[in-house]
């Protein structure tokens, strides 16, 4: 791979790239129609780790994601200003800067209500019905997109198919952004077979002439039929998310009370150590937990990018070839390695075993359970060709123009009912729920 290829300016769905504005160039352009879109808007109310809850200090995948691409921002552009050198002589550290901003936008954009247990959820419920015979009008590859649900396929499907232009280049984002975006740049036919992480996949079936497109446009390596060497931005990207997740993790974690401050200090200070700012050495018994952190993580997130970022240059080569193995934070110096990995680990003995979310989740399967059975429900007595009930003629109406056509395939019309339950809210999901079991109903 080379750089002046991986950075294209053309959009998908457009014959060549727009030209900049004034301050303003094609990736500043992919950044806000992201901003604007939706569902970036909906993610204000979709749960990060913890139940979108009273605490306004807790994170939603809104503010996350917003955290994520500060992070990715300063690391594309440190990396930019290492390798001005290589790149073309168009393209500015800001513009590597604002590629790897907008991909770290959009990188949660997919995920359904719920956080990950919303995930599980709905590969739970395809696993189900795929034993009832609802998926037998599929072919086994068809079937695998459902039976492995992945907030990252279906992200990629609001990106280049169902904001703005629907069906039609979508978000019209830059094929630099795009590749930057794919995480996993091949379909579900390797979620199990690559053993890289369970279920992880980037592009439906529906998708996979948009994913080819992008990789021809990029020239990323084709590895073997339908997978293909991932963008080296991807990696800073990764990299932004693992280092807001670590830390963040373990700031909701105390606004809790799950976790007591001294322990939570001293996994930042064994990265930091002596290079304090002043304003932290200055604070009293006095000061709040909240403030003191709010320092020290902003110290401790300046040495993971640091790390981050000469991590990638050092490790350049085998990015260009595709041969990289692991993520960035595998291959960071030792501390900052051990940083993220130490605020992981702590996140998932102490916090992810809360009981508040453990009932959350489990009120996940129960909503997404019955979403899921009247929405695909309908969609497969649409597709059974026998006429439909008056509740499943209703339940399409919800959809409006969105409804399946009777003449679609089943995976067709089961895509358009996921992308409709994937793209609420946690309250607007539990709300539908509670209506379609007459929970909500007047007395």
């Amino acid at each position: 791979m080379d750089w002046h290829t991986l950075l294209n300016r053309e959009r998908l769905g457009k014959p060549t790239h727009s030209a900049a504005e004034l301050g303003r160039s094609p990736f500043h352009k992919d950044h806000d129609r992201i901003i604007f879109s939706g569902a970036f808007r909906r993610l204000g109310r979709k749960t990060q780790v913890h139940p979108v809850s009273s605490n306004d200090h807790i994170h939603t995948r809104l503010t996350h994601s917003l955290e994520v691409s500060c992070v990715g921002r300063s690391l594309g552009m440190r990396v930019g200003e290492m390798l001005r050198d290589d790149l073309p002589d168009w393209c500015e550290p800001n513009d590597l800067g604002m590629i790897v901003q907008s991909a770290c936008l959009a990188h949660d954009i997919g995920n359904p209500p719920y956080g990950h247990s919303g995930e599980d959820a709905i590969r739970h419920w395809f696993q189900q019905a795929a034993g009832r015979g609802w998926l037998d009008g599929m072919s086994e590859v068809e079937r695998q997109d459902f039976l492995h649900f992945e907030g990252n396929a279906q992200g990629f499907r609001v990106l280049t198919q169902l904001e703005y232009h629907q069906f039609d280049g979508g978000t019209r984002l830059t094929y630099a952004t795009l590749g930057t975006y794919l995480k996993y740049p091949w379909t579900s036919q390797h979620a199990e077979a690559l053993g890289y992480k369970k279920h992880k996949f980037g592009c439906y079936r529906s998708e996979l002439p948009l994913l080819e497109q992008i990789a021809a446009k990029l020239g990323l390596p084709q590895i073997e039929n339908e997978r293909w060497a991932r963008h080296p931005l991807v990696y800073l990207m990764e990299a932004a998310d693992d280092i807001c997740y670590g830390l963040i993790d373990l700031e909701d974690g105390l606004e809790m009370e799950l976790l007591d401050y001294p322990e939570v200090e001293a996994v930042l200070l064994g990265l930091v150590g002596d290079d304090l700012p002043e304003t932290y050495r200055l604070l009293g018994p006095h000061d709040s937990q909240r403030r003191k952190l709010a320092i020290l993580r902003g110290k401790a997130i300046e040495h993971l990018t640091n790390a981050a970022a000469r991590a990638f240059v050092e490790q350049q080569e085998a990015l260009l070839a595709g041969t990289l193995h692991g993520d960035l934070v595998e291959h960071m110096h030792g501390p900052a390695k051990a940083c993220v990995l130490g605020a992981k680990n702590m996140a998932r003995e102490k916090i992810f075993q809360d009981k508040r979310k453990t009932l959350h989740e489990i009120g996940a399967y129960t909503t997404l359970e019955i979403l899921l059975n009247n929405f695909c429900g309908a969609a497969l007595e649409l597709h059974a060709g026998n006429g439909l009930s008056f509740k499943n003629q209703r339940i399409l109406d919800l959809l409006g123009y969105n409804a399946p056509k009777a003449e679609w395939t089943l995976h067709r019309s089961f895509l358009r009912m996921i992308d409709f339950i994937a793209g609420m809210t946690d309250s607007y999901a539990t709300e539908m729920a509670a209506e379609m079991t007459g929970r909500s109903s007047p007395v």
